[in-house]
This record gives structure tokens, sequence and C-alpha cells, in this order.
């Protein structure tokens, strides 16, 4: 057993791509106070911590990576006293190079743990079946409980780990939003028939409402899905949500949609910043690079499609039609398997990590067979159709684990007791941000 203490140490190196204002706020999140975070970006050798064990040591390691920060362990000659740095997580400067010795210790054990599903078609068909009976009795008003039901299943037989998720969710908080969002609706369309200009001002003042309502709804999705009885949470602010469903997007249409990658980019950075397991906050490592490439892959294809459909209309005029439904299939298939590539293997957890391998090819075939099998059974397939999607998406997800799960998440536990006294305060209205 490693009985020795270390050091943390930066000597001004920084992980590629990581900008000063993005670093800032990552390491602002740590803790880090302004005058050290100054410090650090003005690339002087310090000392972040010391007399730490070595597992800790690599976890402070992980995290100031992830942070944007490279940094070394060293052997410190003796241990020091407990407190060698203040108290909070803050950091201590020190001016002279050490003369110890540079830890070449390896990295915590890493391991895959696939996600399993273990849902089955029939079985599900009986809860869908009955959600449609009683939506339509019930002229919709059974909806909420049809959606908690639904997740619960989807979420119960989903395992990472030997553990499932959890869906938590009162479903009469789910109807008390819709009702007030139904509420909202019927009195913009009664104003609309007798006074237009007061239509038009109900919808500007609406136009603020949406990046709080949005926030709202992924919070209500996230403090109610948990994994090993440790909630999810968002903390987004409003500001980013402007930005992220208004201003980005306009300058998407601006440049004639040059900038919509970039556009989609920055959402999904904000709906992952801001995602919480228990305390410890999700981090989005993609860049705008990686969604320009993916854009231009897509279009690719997308030309491939629209010049085969061209030739096919000029052969024969009927098989054209067919050519852009599987076309259209195809291409969405292609765009879902390639963007959930991308999303899930730049997102980190803290040490962790996500794979996902989605077969472009597989979703495609998946999602013409399912199509047509619906198609063909007047809707009857829906739940196999889900299931079976369901499956392989979980079929291609790993987690990468780095070090022992079990202290984490029992660390998370106890941090993260507090996050469920803000379950009042969040709503769902069934708006879908991804």
């Amino acid at each position: 057993m490693d009985t020795r203490h270390y050091r943390v140490r930066y000597s001004g190196q920084l992980v590629e791509g990581v900008s000063p204002a993005q670093l800032s706020a990552n390491l602002k999140e740590l803790g880090f106070t302004d005058s050290q975070i100054d410090s650090l970006l003005s690339g002087r050798s310090a000392t972040i911590k010391k007399g730490l064990p070595r597992t800790q040591a690599e976890i402070y390691r992980a995290r100031l990576k992830v942070a944007g920060l490279l940094v070394e362990l060293e052997v410190e000659d003796e241990a020091p006293a407990a407190d060698v740095a203040p108290a909070g997580g803050s950091v201590r400067f020190e001016a002279r190079e050490p003369s110890r010795e540079q830890s070449t210790e390896p990295s915590l054990p890493r391991r895959l743990e696939p996600v399993k599903f273990t849902g089955i078609g029939s079985e599900f068909f009986g809860i869908w079946i009955v959600n449609i009976l009683l939506i339509v009795l019930t002229l919709g008003f059974y909806a909420p409980w049809a959606k908690v039901r639904t997740n619960q299943y989807f979420y119960g037989h989903t395992e990472v780990a030997g553990a499932s998720f959890q869906y938590l969710a009162d479903p009469w908080v789910i109807f008390r939003g819709r009702l007030v969002a139904l509420a909202a609706l019927i009195l913009w369309m009664v104003v609309s028939n007798f006074w237009a200009m007061g239509a038009l001002i109900l919808l500007l003042l609406f136009i603020p409402l949406v990046p709080w309502i949005v926030i709202r709804a992924l919070k209500f999705n996230a403090v109610n899905s948990a994994w090993r009885n440790v909630r999810f949470d968002f903390q987004g602010g409003y500001g980013q949500a402007f930005m992220a469903i208004y201003i980005w997007p306009l300058l998407a249409v601006l440049s004639l949609l040059l900038a919509l990658p970039y556009s989609l980019f920055k959402l999904h950075g904000f709906v992952v910043n801001n995602m919480r397991f228990g305390t410890m906050p999700f981090r989005f490592k993609a860049s705008g690079t990686d969604y320009y490439v993916f854009f231009f892959r897509v279009i690719g294809v997308l030309v491939g499609f629209v010049l085969l459909s061209l030739l096919v209309s000029s052969l024969h005029g009927a098989l054209a039609i067919i050519t852009a439904a599987i076309g259209y299939l195809a291409l969405f298939g292609y765009f879902l398997a390639g963007l959930t590539n991308l999303i899930m293997n730049s997102t980190v957890l803290g040490l962790h990590g996500f794979e996902s391998t989605l077969g472009k090819r597989r979703m495609v075939w998946i999602y013409l067979t399912n199509s047509l099998f619906i198609v063909l059974t007047l809707g009857l397939f829906t739940p196999w159709a889900k299931v079976r999607m369901a499956a392989y998406r979980a079929s291609c997800t790993q987690v990468q684990v780095y070090g022992d799960l079990d202290s984490f998440v029992a660390a998370e536990t106890q941090r993260a007791s507090a996050i469920g006294q803000e379950l009042g305060e969040a709503f769902d209205v069934g708006i879908p941000v991804i």
C-alpha cells in the first residue's frame, strides 16, 4: 500500500482547446478565487494542494484536467500537517520550484460498465394500450399519468452497474403545469378572436417567458430522475437559456444557416454543462469544430440522396417518391446516431466518461423497419418499436468508470440530500429541448 503523500503541482500547461474564459468559469465552480485564477492564467508555477494520499491526488488531477488545467503529482519527503492548504479548497502558491522526486504513479483503474435495457415489447404493450384507451376516454386528461407510467417502465428497465434508473415525477404536478399551459393557450385564442392587437401583445409578453419555462421543464425532468437514490439536477440560468434559445438561433438565421452547427453546439453545451448528478456537474468537452465536421458529413449524405432521387425520377416518377421517403428516414437515422455519439462521447461526470457507438447504418435500418411495421399494423407495433430502439441504444452505450464507483455514489448521496427541497419549484409542460 502506498503510504506516501503527494502535492498537486501546476507548471503553466493548459488542456488544448480550452479558452481562458472557459477555464476561469470551470475553476470558479471548483472553488478557486479570482486572484488564484488570475495567477494560474498568468502561467506561473503553483502548488495547488499538499499532503494528499495517492488516490485523492489522482482525483484532484483528473478534476483539474476536466476543468482545463494540466497538473503533475510530486512525492513529498514526509507527510505534512493535515491543514497545509487553507480550508474551502483554496490554493496555496509557492514561488520556488520543489526539489522532490516527481511521481510516476499509474492512473486510477478504468473499466467499462455497459448500459443494459431489459424491457420486453409484449410487456410494454400492456402499459401502452391501457394508456391509449384511458387518454381517449378522459379526452386527454390522463396524459400525465400515461407519461409517468411510460417513463417509469423505461427508466426501471435501464441498468448501469446492476442498478436501474428511477423516474419519480408526480403526475399531478405535470397535470397542473399542463393546465396552466392550456389556460394560457385558451386565453390567447379568445383574445385573438376579438382583439388582434391584444393577441400580439400577449405573444410578445410570452416570448421572454420561454427561457424560464424551458429551464423549469429541464429541472423537473432532472430532479425527478435518479440512479442509486441520487437525483439529478439542472441549474441553468435565464441568461444562458435566452442565448441558447433566441440569440444563437437568430445568428444562425442571419448567417443563412452557416452558424447553425455552432448554435446547436451552444444549445447542447447549455444543457449538459448545467446538468448535475447530485452535486457533481457534467461537463461538455465538444467544440464548435466537432459540430461543423459532423454537419459537413450530414450534408454529404443529403446531397447523395438528392442526386439519387433526381436520377430515379428521370427513370420512373413514382419511384422518386419512395426514394425521397427512404432518404428522409435514412438521413434522420444518420443524423440522430451521429449526434447522439457526439454528445455522449463529449460528456464527462467528474472522473467518469461515456461512450456511445451507435451505428449509423443500423439506426437507419431500425428506423426504416420500425416505420414500415407501424404503418402495416396501423400503429400497434409502436410498443415493440420503442423497446427495440431503447434496447439498441443501451447496447451501444457504456460508462467509463475511473476508480471506485461505489465511493463516488456514496459521496454524492451525502452531498445531494438538499436537492429534493427544490422539487416544488419545477414543473413540466412537455417541452422537448434536444
